[in-house]
């Protein structure tokens, strides 16, 4: 009988997932050791496959480390935390998780827009604040319906919230790398356009350096003061700094944030801003939809070493 693959598991996962990993191979996870890199080092020759999510990544640094990796399996959806030229150079197999997760996604992204536009979040804290029966009713707030949802990268998600957009009377419109056969939404070349056209700009695009503050101070400025920015998409899409400075002064009405450039530390200054709702990368973080990425991602790696087609390889 063989011996069980070893696997590196780079963050910790449900229970249900680590689990099923430890029933199925030998599994070294070094944020549990006292010293995580002498853990790599001892089992370096032996792992042949990395189990990785954000915000831990799977750098070329690691890659180069392992010399009998074979497959890097995310629990994710975005692949930007996964060095993708140094797998490929080395024919390493990159799977990740998409579907299972995208109307898990679509549903905070959607819960994002109502709540920045009516208030929701900060009219809990002026209830609980005592506020109500001291100054009266909280300001008015912003309907939805009529309103323009620009939506940044119409892949799955994007299509999802652009679903639950129409259902409360939204209009859509998008942009991205090219306009796409059969969406009937208007199609911006340009994201300044798009932003200047939206009342609500949503981004649900991929990361890395091609989106690397996509959305700066000058697409903030386009959207103007009467909208709102959310992103579901990666911290890195949008330049923080640009963001704040937009928020406080107005150039903007405020925005909702799943993401952050420097997980899970948020700009501070976010928190000072009654117009800011923030979330620590909540949108996939249901027990079902973790649960249905952890299976996927572990499908991958058993289709893998039974030298079967992975069900969902990236590329």
């Amino acid at each position: 009988m063989s011996a069980p693959v070893e696997i590196l598991q780079l963050l910790d996962y449900m229970p249900a997932t680590n689990q099923r990993l430890d029933s199925l191979y030998t599994v070294h996870r070094p944020y549990e050791a006292s010293d995580p890199e002498a853990l790599i080092d001892a089992v370096a020759d032996r792992v042949r496959a990395v189990s990785v999510a954000p915000p831990a990544a799977a750098r070329r640094p690691l890659i180069e480390r392992l010399p009998k990796l074979e497959i890097v399996a995310l629990r994710a959806v975005g692949t930007d935390c996964v060095d993708l030229d140094a797998a490929a150079e080395r024919g390493i197999v990159v799977t990740y998780t998409p579907d299972v997760l995208t109307d898990c996604v679509a549903d905070l992204g959607m819960g994002l827009v109502v709540a920045i536009s009516r208030g929701i979040v900060e009219g809990d804290r002026y209830a609980r604040a005592g506020r109500w029966p001291r100054e009266g009713d909280m300001h008015l707030t912003t309907s939805l319906g009529g309103k323009t949802l620009g939506i940044v990268g119409l892949g799955r998600i994007g299509k999802a919230v652009a679903r639950r957009a129409q259902a409360f009377g939204m209009h859509v419109a998008y942009y991205g790398r090219a306009k796409q056969d059969g969406v009937g939404f208007p199609y911006f070349d340009d994201v300044r356009a798009l932003a200047q056209a939206s009342d609500h700009l949503l981004l649900s695009c991929p990361g890395g350096p091609a989106t690397r503050h996509l959305v700066d101070a000058e697409v903030l400025a386009a959207l103007g003061p009467k909208s709102f920015l959310i992103n579901i998409a990666r911290g890195s899409v949008v330049d923080e700094a640009a963001l704040v400075e937009a928020c406080r002064n107005g150039v903007v009405a405020g925005a909702a944030l799943d993401v952050f450039e420097a997980e899970p530390n948020v700009p501070e200054a976010l928190f000072e801003l009654e117009n800011v709702i923030v979330q620590p990368h909540q949108a996939s973080a249901t027990f079902e939809t973790r649960k249905a990425m952890g299976d996927l991602m572990i499908d991958n790696m058993v289709a893998h070493f039974a030298g079967e087609p992975v069900p969902t390889p990236v590329g």
